[in-house]
């Protein structure tokens, strides 16, 4: 099977999040969470569903497919993960984060990714905080 456009990332990314916040998700919901129209909603609902990772009632609720799930979920972990970096190592505002974020999990590597993850893992066991260092890296940058 062909890779997801990332488009089709943020629509599946969209579905899982608002489901994670909501019980059931609509085609309205969607586009308004991606600030997108509807048919550009129900279109690409149309691939993910010809790719067995959504599954639409007409004019109904939207649900992810186990695939989509697995897919929607790693998607979402990458912006989670890489949004975690940018606002607390670098320390982005979250606006700005979360924008890049959202370009940056399109194009990441699975391996730069596992490195973000044991960086701030790392950083996270630290007994006493965060190092000095990334404090100075802070007030350096600002």
């Amino acid at each position: 099977m062909t890779p997801l456009s990332h488009s089709l990332e943020d629509y599946l990314e969209a579905i899982y999040v608002i489901g994670i916040r909501k019980k059931v998700v609509r085609v309205k919901e969607v586009a308004d969470f991606l600030d997108v129209k509807m048919p550009s909603v129900v279109d690409a609902i149309s691939k993910l569903t010809e790719r067995n990772l959504v599954r639409h009632e007409k004019y109904g609720y939207l649900n992810l497919t186990p695939q989509g799930y697995d897919t929607a979920k790693l998607i979402y972990r990458k912006h989670e993960e890489v949004f975690r970096f940018l606002s607390q190592f670098l320390g982005m505002d979250e606006e700005t984060a979360s924008r890049d974020a959202c370009d940056f999990e399109h194009y990441i590597s699975k391996n730069t990714l596992e490195r973000i993850i044991k960086l701030m893992k790392f950083l996270d066991s630290e007994p006493d905080g965060y190092p000095v260092w990334l404090e100075k890296f802070k007030a350096f940058s600002e």
